[in-house]
């Protein structure tokens, strides 16, 4: 009870100081350092604003794309030369009506066919010292879907009518070689050579070796055989000349003449022999030695 008399006396005494005035806001440094971070934003947003306008500006940014790129119903259109640093990936990559279609590279380009465990089928690389291909089956065809020429593991086939070789050193074939025809050029020769082995010229129905046009010449180092394993051989020409056979002995004796008869030895071998009134074979056997 002393207690609240107290207080009510104190409260009801007149103030000579007046009603207190509390002031609200921010006032002194923290003001000014107010307005200079809201200056620094406004001139923040001032120069990336002029930043954004200066590179859509610079890219050439338009409703339709950016740039050479042009986003049209078909897909993305590209303009001039364009450069991936990343890879690429695209359903369908068309060149401009009437204009080739480039791919460059400072080093090779890879084209990779995969297969839906992203396995790697096939594989076109081109380099600065090779074109690759990594497949099963290389094939080349005409327009009309004609075959030129196939490659596999097991054979290699040229469809083509005919295969021209333009090197000056010729084909060759390290093994052996099948056709049913091997002929030049009009007005050219055809060499069948193997300068350090043998040739060997095989046909079930026979072998035929035709010079329409020019002379025919058969060249070996040591011997050159004509096999006929069941027929025979069929020598056909107005003249038929063996200019190197050797000559038998003959008898000082007797009568020379310029007629001499051809004679065969056990071995094969043939050598002239100068004819008489019989035959003189016989006598001239040394040859055959």
């Amino acid at each position: 009870m002393p207690q609240e008399q107290y207080t009510h006396h104190r409260s009801t005494m007149p103030s000579s100081e007046g009603p207190q005035v509390y002031k609200v806001g921010i006032y002194g440094w923290r003001k000014r350092c107010l307005y200079f971070f809201v200056l620094l934003l406004m001139i923040l947003i001032l120069v990336n604003l002029a930043m954004t306008i200066w590179i859509l500006k610079v890219m050439n940014f338009t409703i339709d794309g950016m740039g050479n790129l042009r986003i049209t119903e078909k897909g993305l259109k590209l303009e001039g030369d364009s450069e991936f640093l990343q890879p690429l990936y695209a359903k369908e990559i068309q060149s401009r009506p009437g204009n080739a279609l480039y791919f460059k590279s400072a080093r090779n380009v890879t084209v990779n066919i995969l297969n839906e465990q992203t396995k790697v089928l096939t594989r076109l690389i081109t380099g600065p010292k090779a074109v690759e291909a990594y497949g099963k089956k290389f094939e080349v065809k005409t327009v009309s879907g004609k075959l030129l020429f196939s490659a596999d593991s097991n054979e290699v086939v040229v469809g083509a009518e005919r295969l021209r070789v333009l090197g000056a050193e010729g084909t060759v074939f390290p093994k052996s070689i099948e056709t049913p025809n091997v002929r030049a050029d009009p007005f050219k020769e055809l060499r069948l050579e193997s300068p350090t082995r043998s040739l060997v010229m095989e046909a079930p129905k026979g072998v035929e070796i035709n010079a329409e046009a020019g002379n025919m010449e058969a060249t070996c180092r040591t011997e050159l055989r004509l096999e006929s394993k069941d027929g025979e051989i069929k020598l056909d020409a107005a003249k038929i000349k063996l200019p190197r056979l050797p000559h038998g002995s003959y008898t000082p004796t007797g009568t020379r003449q310029k007629v001499f008869e051809i004679c065969v030895c056990a071995n094969g071998r043939l050598f002239l022999s100068q004819a008489g009134t019989g035959s003189t074979c016989q006598i001239n056997t040394s040859v055959c030695l």
